[in-house]
């Protein structure tokens, strides 16, 4: 990572009661990035697991950082455990690789791509994992008819 990336360290902490973790941004997004709401960011945990993401207000006083459970199974950490990270703001555009299997879906239904391209990166990259994290050929195929029939619903993610 570049020189002026922001390095701090903080506590993983539980959201809720839920499986879910985040940790505090201990500093003002205003002073670093001259914005209030999200920022996109691109993290190393840890100076080992390099992750991307938004550093968010989510009913807290701090924006917050969320870690996924692959980035914390990848560390080895739970809840109350310390990590270190070190950001800087994401500024590359976010694309989302689309398999050769699937871009010829989206060929045969227009309507279905031009509604896809119109959504969030971590929408179109939700149901695009959704679809390869399918272990089965089957599956795979069952998942790209669905994911067509849920975007044509309008049902922006999985």
């Amino acid at each position: 990572m570049k020189s002026e990336a922001i390095q701090f360290s903080a506590i993983i902490k539980q959201n809720g009661n839920m499986n879910a973790a985040f940790v505090e941004f201990p500093f003002s997004t205003e002073k670093l990035f001259g914005k209030k709401g999200q920022v996109k960011i691109k993290a190393l945990f840890d100076d080992a697991i390099e992750y991307r993401g938004s550093l968010a207000k989510m009913k807290s006083d701090c924006h917050i950082l969320g870690l996924t459970q692959k980035v914390r199974k990848q560390l080895g950490k739970t809840f109350g455990d310390e990590v270190s990270v070190s950001l800087i703001e994401d500024k590359e555009e976010r694309t989302v690789d689309i398999a050769d299997d699937i871009a010829l879906v989206f060929n045969e239904n227009q309507e279905a791509k031009e509604l896809f391209d119109k959504m969030s990166y971590t929408h179109r990259k939700e149901y695009i994992r959704w679809i390869e994290e399918a272990k089965k050929a089957e599956t795979r195929e069952n998942r790209k008819g669905k994911m067509i029939q849920m975007i044509l619903e309008g049902k922006k993610g999985i």
